[in-house]
């Protein structure tokens, strides 16, 4: 059912100094960043030959990020994304089998502009998990 590993998303408190050290010390392709309100966080890419980095600061204490950042203070990794090829029936499969779905279920539009859910760490080894829409 999934599919490629989209990205790695990486919690930290300075998005700019986090992007330094991306371009700067590993040498790695790093994008603008970019706010996104709806999901109270600004985001950076960090573009590797087989998948991405995300970065994510909280923008505002109501922030999901700054809520981890609070119980993680250093940051760390925050959740994977994997891609499905059909986000609806994914959802519909996983709940199947027990798993939970953050929120009310329905896809929301992510940082690339495509449909994305959450699926509850407890349900996956302890790791949050986000599907991305192919």
């Amino acid at each position: 059912m999934i599919g490629r590993l989209n990205h790695v998303a990486i919690a930290v408190r300075d998005i700019a100094a986090a992007a330094r050290l991306y371009r700067d010390t590993l040498g790695a392709e790093v994008s603008a960043a970019v706010t996104q309100p709806d999901h109270g966080v600004t985001t950076v890419f960090i573009t590797l030959p087989n998948t991405k980095i995300e970065l994510l600061e909280p923008l505002g204490r109501e922030s999901p990020i700054a809520k981890f950042l609070e119980r993680n203070p250093d940051g760390g990794i925050h959740h994977l994304c994997y891609e499905v090829d059909d986000i609806v029936a994914a959802r519909d499969r996983l709940k199947g089998q027990g798993a939970r779905v953050l929120g009310d279920g329905t896809p929301n539009i992510g940082a690339h502009g495509k449909a994305v859910l959450f699926l509850h760490p407890k349900d996956f080894c302890g790791t949050l998990v986000e599907l991305e829409q192919a």
